[in-house]
Order: structure tokens, then C-alpha cells, then sequence
């Protein structure tokens, strides 16, 4: 993307160097990379971020558009960190499941930078999109889903960590319910298990060749996630490896 170069993720240093460029004036980063395959940075990381940002004058971007709104066991995964974004974006679950909505959230003196008139979207801030967030948002505090999702996690990645193959899973990883397993290459593609899952009733994605990522939705159930973990146990393990 033009104006942007691209700084290697969990890497404080080379952030620092990066930002001692005096032509950088921001950093977008996900608290946890989704599409990269469940990358979770090491404790301190975001705190880091936030110091080296703000010791450069550089405003940090938060993306929580696959993050955020409980996925990861907590409201933000920002918050695991107890740090402030100066821009956090956010979308998916804002919108409930049934309707698309995104939105980009800043304080006064970030947000009053775009004067009137000078940025608009046919469809920004519609009356059913705000409904829908809104409605999202309330069944989101009420029936306490981060902590759900952050309980449920623990569960999952426990059962999938003390039941697999490990000549076939080289890690299981990630917070809450946005999780990943890492395949050995050299026995089988994460793909072709994708395949086998569904054969056996669950649905999954791959990234990457070698990486198969879960994120059921945030209102599973601890039955429903059992009888999840145990197809992928059950598929995994009935894998023939020379």
C-alpha cells in the first residue's frame, strides 16, 4: 500500500527504529494477528508499543476488527495489556451477525482533524447499522460474552493441548475464542484436514499451508464446544503418519 512499510510484528525494535524516522507519523497493528494465523505477541508488547509511540509523537492504530467486542475474552484485546489506542477500529462483531458495520473511534482532537464535508460514505452511520451496533453492543454486557469466550477458551485450547497428535500439531495457540493449531507439514496440509473436519461435521479455515484456525461464535455453548474439540481430536488423531 502506498505511504506504508511494513515493521516485523512483536518486535519492539524494530518498531523503535522504524519510528525514529521523522516522516512516520502513524502505527496500525492487530493486538492479535487473525489472517497471519492467531500470532499472539509476547506480554509487554502492546505496552511497548504504546510507550515507543507515544515517545515519537506517532499515533498507534489498534485494529480490533477480528479482536475486538469479546472474541478474544476480553472487551478489546488491548485491554490484556491495560493500554490505550489513540485510533481503535472495530467491525464483524459490531454488527451482530446480521448486518455489516464498522467503525473507527478517536478523541476530539484526532476525530475534529476531518472537517465537515471533507469525508463521507454512502452508507456511513445509517439508522439500521446504529440500531444494529447498538443491539450488539447490549447483548454483548448482558450476557457477559468476553468472559464466556475467555472461560470457553481456556477449556478449548486445554483439551486440544492434552489430546492431539503431536507429531501432527506442532502448537495449539491464542486467547479466548479466536484460536489456531499448527500443522507438521511434513504429514498432512492444513487444508486437507480442513476437509476431513468437515467430513465429520465442523467447519474450519486454513491460513498459511500449515495453520487452521477456530473462532465459533462468542454465544457457543461448553457442550457445543466440547463435541467441537472432540471432532478435531478425533479427526486429527485418526491421521495415519509414517
Amino acid at each position: 500500500m502506498p505511504g506504508f512499510s511494513c515493521v516485523p510484528y512483536n518486535d519492539l525494535q524494530a518498531l523503535e527504529k522504524a519510528l525514529q524516522d521523522p516522516l512516520v507519523c502513524g502505527f496500525m497493528v492487530e493486538p492479535i494477528q487473525g489472517e497471519a494465523g492467531v500470532v499472539v505477541p509476547s506480554e509487554g508488547y502492546l505496552k511497548g508499543v504504546r510507550t515507543l509511540c507515544t515517545k515519537y509523537n506517532v499515533l498507534w492504530s489498534a485494529d480490533e476488527i477480528q479482536t475486538g467486542l469479546g472474541r478474544t475474552g476480553k472487551r478489546l484485546a488491548v485491554d490484556y495489556e491495560d493500554v490505550k489506542p489513540d485510533i481503535l477500529v472495530l467491525g464483524k462483531a459490531l454488527g451482530g451477525g446480521v448486518y455489516p458495520v464498522s467503525a473507527c473511534l478517536a478523541n476530539d482532537p484526532i476525530m475534529l482533524v476531518v472537517e465537515p464535508g471533507t469525508h463521507g460514505s454512502t452508507f456511513g452511520g445509517n439508522p439500521l447499522g446504529s440500531k444494529v451496533a447498538i443491539a450488539a453492543l447490549e447483548i454483548l454486557e448482558e450476557e457477559n460474552l468476553a468472559n464466556n469466550a475467555f472461560e470457553l477458551g481456556e477449556i478449548f485450547r486445554t483439551e486440544l493441548r492434552k489430546k492431539l497428535n503431536k507429531n501432527i500439531v506442532i502448537e495449539v495457540r491464542g486467547r479466548g475464542l479466536l484460536n489456531a493449531i499448527v500443522i507438521n507439514k511434513n504429514h498432512i496440509e492444513a487444508w486437507d484436514i480442513c476437509l476431513k473436519l468437515k467430513e465429520n461435521g465442523l467447519i474450519a479455515k486454513h491460513t498459511h499451508d500449515n495453520i487452521i484456525r477456530f473462532a465459533p461464535p462468542l454465544v457457543i455453548t461448553k457442550d457445543q464446544l466440547k463435541e467441537s474439540a472432540d471432532i478435531i481430536v478425533r479427526t486429527i488423531n485418526g491421521i495415519e503418519t509414517n
